[in-house]
């Protein structure tokens, strides 16, 4: 008797719709331990469906002063069991991801949450059509809560 294998469902159809695509932004960092100056940098990611309709999987390369500066890649899925957004992120700066950031979608409004040794973070994704808010924040106590960065993506 052969098994039917699982299929993506509506929560995979919706991180799909949102987020597939070639996007461009010009990013705000804000003074922070990670980035004691701040500034602005060119942002362009390239996110595609992936592993049957699954994940996306996503490419990100940030530019600043007209040289590449950090580059990411992030995989996102649904966890059924947690009943959770999942997001996998590993970046130039060699820091293991530690598990997942574990999110919700609500509306338009997709937030992810992680606590690693170095503190707790917010992602938080707003989409409106062909460009989506983006911004992580930072806490110590999970209640005082610092924007690091913010920009605007634009489909490309």
């Amino acid at each position: 008797m052969e098994t039917e294998m699982p299929r993506p469902g509506a929560e995979h159809r919706a991180l799909i719709e949102r987020m597939v695509g070639s996007w461009d932004a010009e990013e705000r960092m804000l003074p922070s331990p990670w980035d004691p100056v701040g500034g602005t940098a060119e942002a362009r990611i390239e996110s595609r469906e992936g592993l049957d309709g699954f994940h996306v999987i996503t490419d990100y390369v940030q530019r600043r002063n007209g040289r590449e500066s950090f580059r990411g890649h992030g995989v996102y899925g649904w966890d059924r069991e947690r009943e959770r957004y999942t997001m996998y992120w590993f970046d130039s700066t060699g820091l293991a991801p530690g598990g997942p950031a574990l999110g919700t979608l609500e509306g338009e409004v997709l937030t992810f949450a992680r606590d690693t040794p170095r503190g707790k973070s917010r992602y938080v994704y707003t989409f409106a059509g062909d460009r989506y808010d983006f911004r992580i924040e930072a806490s110590r106590d999970g209640e005082t809560w610092t924007t690091f960065m913010d920009s605007t993506y634009r489909r490309a």
